[in-house]
């Protein structure tokens, strides 16, 4: 596993896939935070452990459970974002992550240990990785169709908690660095008070 600090995906070859092209597997994280978790996450659990279940017919399931390791249980905003190219080579990004706005409007005080989630799980299966840092960016903030297109909000990517000394057109720019798109939808709003300042994937 190389970790690579210069050059960027697009700049490579590569490029963020569509969610419904095939792939090898779903990484999870084993629910846990009390501030996320009411009655010890007991129901949350038995609802992940369903989701597994049904997942691991069909392909693998990436499960981290080390207490320890994780300070919440958003596997989709801390992990890897993976990019390909035409070679079936595969490769992971780690954004920046703090907890969906830092110190301005974040959830939580404390996510160092979220935020090495995807240069861990990367070593630890050998995928290279593209550091991103100190851009910062979840997961669910961005959705694409594979082609060149990426769909964000306004609302979260321009909020003041994640990348205030940025411009759009800035921040537009290294969406189009690291993920290879080639035009940027810039939709206004996401779900109102949804914590994370309107993710994309919740539209």
């Amino acid at each position: 596993m190389k970790i690579l600090k210069e050059g960027c995906p697009s700049q490579d070859g590569f490029h963020m896939p569509a969610e419904y092209e095939p792939h090898k597997g779903t990484i999870l994280i084993w629910p846990k935070r009390p501030g996320s978790w009411i009655y010890g996450a007991k129901k949350a659990r038995e609802a992940f452990a369903d989701v597994i279940c049904a997942t691991a017919e069909s392909e693998t399931v990436y499960l981290l459970v080390e207490a320890g390791e994780l300070d919440d249980a958003w596997a989709r905003d801390v992990g890897p974002t993976f990019v390909v190219n035409g070679q079936g080579q595969v490769r992971g990004i780690d954004w920046c992550f703090n907890a969906w706005g830092g110190i301005c409007d974040g959830l939580y005080a404390d996510w160092e240990k979220d935020d090495k989630v995807a240069s861990s799980f990367c070593r630890k299966t050998g995928y290279d990785l593209y550091d991103a840092h100190p851009f910062v960016l979840e997961g669910g903030a961005i959705h694409t169709d594979g082609e060149g297109t990426i769909l964000v909000t306004e609302s979260c990517l321009l909020s003041k908690g994640r990348n205030p000394e940025l411009s759009k057109e800035k921040i537009g720019q290294k969406l189009k660095d690291y993920l290879g798109a080639e035009k940027i939808i810039w939709i206004p709003y996401g779900i109102y008070n949804d914590e994370t300042n309107g993710h994309i994937d919740n539209v």
